[in-house]
């Protein structure tokens, strides 16, 4: 998750530099378009072709952040291809196209590719680049989300990081699978997303395996390197549950293991809400330093050493595992839908919250609704348009989760769950709109919602207490004591919000 400072200067680059090609014709020869058409981030993603497996060979130096790699991107062409862009931000050596070389050239994050022979509308290509740099160092438009650590580095930001470290198509809506390979100097560990497939060792470098076999989004797939405890064992449904803690946690280790640890737990509970977990592995990761927020990395969430400095805070790891099935498996289809992500996200902690006894779901509604007047600036964001500036502002959070309480409170029970689950069953592993999820919402629920909704999501101000907006009468009142879990969450949500 990206610091709000360089989102910004990526958002005005973007929106200032962004070109889009024509959509070529069926059966016209073109280059592919330079972006995903997401009107927030012009800029990211590509057209032309689809994506199907990254396989990333690479080999990286603590000492000076050197990154050397091989990434092969297996792809099919979605028309008759005569040029197509990569996102990239390291320098290319190299790039070959279905084994032959092609020209290449390399602006800002756009590495544009010649092929030798146009690539025929729905046949299988192959990309190779070689690239080598010093990810630390590379900035575009102002803007690096690497981390370098002093033991390692890490791979980790929302909405872009991949740039950074290997080339592809990075959107949400091209989705791939992953085999990824790092070497390391022995005695350091390289931890990916999936299930570690094997660890061998030649000459001072240990080589470790990650096979990760769903569709990812580029965004989430991940790599952390440095000096960590490392263990495997089984988590729930039988699924290896993978975990890492820096060496260098100190007192921390216990509160983030008291959390963390619980993870099994949480996602069994997760899936009784929302159906079968969409992945076949978990985990967690908590690095020592270099990181203020978590992010929901594909079966490998991650969070900073700063969520467990007073206490074990199991909110922030409900937060990240109910990603796994919003935000995860189904993934916003432009980045305006960012509230089917943060709204579920937050809410889940709600609902976990009510499940451990420690405040309702409608105690914690009260507690968020009274605890914004109705002047406050909060309710002038709206959760489902909040501009590229504001992705991941308080309100995409909190307003978000208080728009599914206040849904829940106009359905009914049996209808939220039923949509929830549907949701989560037909936008398996690929994306979703909120203007679809708002159409299954009614079909489930047999009623019309424009007043929940657009109270909730398309109306700036503090929605009315009323039946229609599903305001309870209880949350007009002020002065009541908050629930016990209101500490713990707002704990995990003041970094959670800094993802920008």
């Amino acid at each position: 998750m990206i610091r709000r400072q360089g989102l910004r200067a990526v958002i005005a680059a973007c929106c200032a530099s962004a070109v889009f090609a024509t959509p070529a014709l069926a059966g016209s020869e073109a280059p592919g378009a330079p972006g995903a058409g997401d009107s927030y981030f012009p800029g990211y993603g590509n057209g032309g072709y689809d994506v199907s497996h990254y396989d990333l060979q690479l080999r990286y130096q603590p000492a000076d952040d050197h990154l050397q790699g091989t990434a092969t991107v297996v792809a099919t062409a979605t028309q008759d291809l005569t040029a197509f862009n990569l996102d990239f931000a390291l320098t290319a050596k190299s790039v070959r196209v279905n084994g032959m070389p092609a020209q290449f050239s390399q602006n800002g994050l756009e590495l544009t590719v010649t092929p030798p022979a146009t690539l025929p509308k729905g046949e299988l290509a192959t990309f190779v680049v070689e690239y080598e740099g010093t990810p630390s160092t590379v900035e575009v438009n102002g803007f690096n989300p690497w981390v370098r650590t002093s033991d390692g580095a890490l791979a980790i930001g929302q909405p872009e990081i991949s740039s950074w470290w290997f080339p592809g198509n990075d959107h949400p809506r091209d989705k791939a699978t992953y085999d990824v390979a790092v070497s390391v100097p022995d005695g350091t560990e390289a931890v990916s997303n999936g299930v570690n497939t094997r660890r061998s060792t030649l000459a001072g470098w240990t080589t470790w395996n990650w096979r990760n076999t769903e569709p990812t989004a580029t965004y989430l797939a991940f790599m952390t390197i440095g000096q960590y405890e490392f263990v495997g064992k089984t988590g729930a449904f039988g699924q290896p549950f993978i975990t890492a803690y820096s060496d260098k946690l100190g007192p921390l280790a216990g509160p983030a293991k008291a959390s963390i640890e619980r993870t099994p737990e949480v996602v069994d509970f997760l899936s009784q809400l929302f159906g079968e977990y969409p992945f076949s592995a978990q985990g967690g990761v908590v690095p020592a330093e270099g990181l203020n927020f978590a992010l929901e990395n594909q079966t490998r969430p991650t969070y900073s050493h700063k969520f467990f400095q007073s206490a074990a805070n199991v909110s922030v790891v409900v937060h990240e595992n109910a990603h796994q099935w919003f935000g995860d498996s189904v993934s916003v289809d432009t980045w305006r839908d960012i509230w089917l992500n943060e709204g579920f996200a937050s809410y889940s902690e709600w609902l976990w919250s009510e499940a451990q006894g420690t405040g309702t779901t409608q105690e914690l509604f009260d507690h968020y609704y009274n605890s914004h007047p109705a002047d406050d600036p909060f309710w002038q964001v709206l959760p489902g348009d909040p501009g590229a500036e504001n992705v991941f502002h308080d309100a995409v959070y909190d307003r978000g989760a208080m728009a599914l309480h206040a849904l829940r409170n106009v359905v009914g029970d049996e209808a939220m769950m039923d949509i929830t689950r549907t949701w989560a069953a037909e936008h398996r592993h690929s994306t979703g709109t909120i203007e679809q999820f708002i159409d299954l919402a009614e079909q489930k629920s047999g009623k019309r919602l424009d007043d929940v909704f657009n109270a909730w999501l398309f109306t700036k101000g503090k929605p009315a207490v009323s039946p229609a907006t599903g305001v309870a009468a209880s949350a007009a009142r002020g002065n009541v004591p908050a629930p016990p879990a209101v500490a713990e969450i707002d704990r995990a949500h003041e970094l959670l919000h800094d993802h920008g």
